[in-house]
């Protein structure tokens, strides 16, 4: 896999600044979230965006190892939502049980 070049490099160098500043303003909301579920599904996109960012730097340079740390990541994130679905869950099941009451 050969490293890019030219006007390819640039559109993926911005690329690769675009992902950031999104990932820095989620990990924001992800500090000020206002309720579980919000910070959940924010946590989820961090762990997205930071494939993305192996993604595109994975292109850029032409190291294919991080396509495999990216994949990795990327199941992992998605095993994560949903034991941390299946968390929230069970954690309003009680509340739910006692408003039917």
């Amino acid at each position: 896999m050969a490293a890019l070049s030219g006007p390819a490099a640039w559109f993926a160098s911005a690329c690769l600044v675009a992902v950031g500043a999104s990932l820095v303003m989620t990990v924001i909301r992800l500090m000020r979230g206002p309720s579980l579920p919000d910070r959940v599904v924010s946590l989820d996109l961090v762990a997205y965006q930071a494939v993305a960012l192996m993604l595109i730097y994975a292109i850029l340079t032409g190291e294919p190892a991080y396509l495999d740390v990216s994949l990795v990541l990327a199941l992992v994130a998605f095993l994560g939502t949903v034991a941390f679905a299946r968390y929230i869950e069970y954690r309003s099941l009680p509340e739910a049980a006692q408003s039917s009451e």
